[in-house]
């Protein structure tokens, strides 16, 4: 998927270009079959907003992490506001929603309440039930240490799991992630990259594969090259024969399987957008047991300087996107989610004033949201700074008080028993946010073993 459908401004955020085609990076990748069998493999052009994920053929009982970056810089003021604070109103005159009591504007352009201080964007009032239920957290006056407001530099920090742009490690988090929890066994399609370009979050992952769509993904020749290339690699153990069956053994399942006649589960209804599509893609990829672990997307379209409205206009449709496919998302998979666990994070978040365009400036820090299996729902964790001018960090931002590596990191621990922080996150003092519950998996569902 291509990245360049979320800016409005003169930031960099084309991210880096990768010359050739999806097929011919195939071929590089250690894990996937060689000579005829690469043939074998049908790409076709169809677009998804499902950037990567990442398949154990043989271990359909962990837990899926789904990761979803907002590109271009949500506002998080107006997404959980924090209309409890007298210096919110005053700083957004216009933009600004209204507490959920009352004041100013239509009974449409009044928060959500969530704990009496802050508020959800009323377009995102399909997450309030999971809010309620305990099901989704929301955290606040989240970032990163680096300063920049570049959507280029603030992305490859975040996505990279670093502190600043300029720290000098080039692999994505999610690969050091894969790297620190390698399985047993060669697995073929371990990270798989659906899109355009490889996601900075996967850059130096070895197993990597890119290509435009899972579902697109099978293996298209007569039966008998099939039948001659499971014949040649059901024996032996070494590591090509060893990759070239558990390959075969991937393609089989995914040559059997149909996204298009996938059907939500509980009445959910996916929004016919690039989200909804995505999510239902994994919803459906998790029915499949095919192992996914992991899952990333991406929604652009956040870069509000005009326009950005209240009630209506750019971040209210934004929001109603990703409130209405997280929704269903949950709603279809039901229990299933109590081994899944949703990321939402952007790179950066407004300047807390509204600027003289009716929209919001590049600014510092944003929110976060977490929701499924182990998250610990119903609160707003913050330590929040304040809006007032002396709190505000020039020229006028929201302060960031948690590291969103903290966040990852503790997702990470909790999820994937995962606990080599330092590997995955290169100098963070980790301190834990307490936002997941301590489930290190000895048991029950989505147990490790």
């Amino acid at each position: 998927m291509m990245r360049n459908d979320w800016y409005s401004c003169d930031g960099y955020g084309d991210g880096e270009k990768t010359e050739g085609t999806p097929f011919a990076r195939v071929t590089s990748r250690r894990t996937v079959l060689v000579g005829v069998a690469l043939g074998a493999v049908s790409w076709l052009t169809a677009k998804s907003a499902l950037a990567q994920v990442a398949v154990h053929p043989k271990r359909t009982n962990r837990n899926l992490i789904v990761s979803i970056f907002l590109r271009g810089g949500a506002d998080g003021l107006n997404t959980v506001v924090p209309y409890g604070e007298d210096a919110y109103h005053r700083l957004r005159p216009t933009l600004g929603l209204a507490s959920p009591r009352g004041g100013k504007g239509s009974a449409a352009e009044r928060v959500l309440d969530l704990d009496g201080f802050f508020g959800f964007n009323p377009a995102l009032a399909p997450l309030l039930p999971l809010y309620k239920e305990g099901q989704l957290a929301v955290l606040h006056a989240v970032g990163s240490n680096d300063h920049t407001r570049s959507h280029f530099e603030a992305m490859s920090t975040m996505e990279r799991g670093l502190s600043q742009v300029n720290a000098g490690v080039s692999s994505g988090w999610l690969a050091r992630h894969l790297e620190t929890c390698r399985p047993e066994h060669v697995v073929p399609l371990r990270a798989v990259a659906l899109g355009a370009t490889m996601p900075d979050s996967l850059r130096g992952a070895t197993d990597a594969l890119a290509m435009e769509s899972l579902a697109d993904f099978r293996l298209d020749t007569d039966a008998d090259i099939t039948t001659a290339l499971k014949t040649l690699y059901k024996k032996g153990d070494d590591a090509l024969t060893e990759a070239g069956r558990e390959t075969l053994h991937v393609l089989d399942t995914l040559n059997r399987l149909d996204p298009k006649s996938y059907k939500p589960s509980h009445g959910a209804v996916y929004p016919k957008s690039d989200l909804g599509s995505a999510l239902e893609q994994v919803a459906f990829l998790n029915r499949a047991n095919v192992g996914l672990e992991i899952a990333a997307l991406d929604k652009g379209g956040w870069d509000t300087h005009v326009a950005q409205g209240v009630s209506t206009g750019i971040l209210s449709g934004q929001l109603d996107d990703l409130g209405k496919s997280l929704a269903a998302f949950s709603q279809d998979l039901g229990p299933e989610m109590a081994n899944i666990t949703v990321i939402v994070q952007t790179e950066f978040g407004r300047r807390a004033g509204e600027n003289s365009g009716l929209g919001t400036d590049h600014g510092r820090a944003s929110m976060m949201l977490l929701m499924g299996g182990g998250v610990k729902g119903g609160k707003v964790y913050t330590k929040w700074p304040g809006l007032e001018a002396h709190q505000l960090e020039d020229p006028g931002d929201l302060r960031v008080t948690t590291d969103y590596r903290d966040v990852l990191a503790d997702v990470l621990v909790a999820r994937t028993g995962d606990s080599d922080v330092q590997a995955v996150f290169p100098g963070l003092d980790h301190q834990p946010v307490g936002c997941m519950a301590d489930e290190r998996w000895a048991g029950g569902p989505g147990a490790l073993t």
